[in-house]
């Protein structure tokens, strides 16, 4: 558990005003704003403390560094460009996902990720 309440607070503050999915290295970074001690150690004992509690997700992208996002967001996918490494979050859900399954399988849960280049990296090309 995490001590300083303002090193909670700092990191609580990133993950909560983030639209997109961060990772820990993000997450630091951005702490470091309002508190510029704060350790990575801190973030990774932070983030998880809050999957234990179930207030984060993992956000699994393959081939890169986990990412994290509250858990109280509606159901939704994301983007990753493959230029700068963002991630987005996509609203929504196709409807008919459970079509996808083969005949007389039951879907659970499902993750889908979309890949290409953001705004900006189109506008850099």
């Amino acid at each position: 558990m995490i001590r300083g309440t303002r090193q909670r607070q700092a990191i609580l503050d990133v993950v909560h005003h983030s639209a997109d999915p961060l990772t820990p290295q993000e997450i630091c970074t951005l702490a470091k704003a309002t508190l510029p001690r704060i350790g990575i150690a801190t973030v990774y004992r932070f983030l998880r403390s809050m999957l234990e509690e179930g207030k984060l997700v993992v956000v699994e992208i393959p081939g890169e560094a986990p990412r994290y996002e509250l858990a109280e967001k509606d159901h939704h996918h994301h983007f990753f460009c493959k230029k700068c490494g963002r991630v987005f979050d996509v609203p929504g859900c196709l409807s008919e996902v459970n079509r996808l399954a083969p005949k007389n399988f039951r879907v659970d849960s499902h993750e889908i990720t979309l890949f290409g280049y953001c705004e900006s990296c189109l506008q850099d090309k």
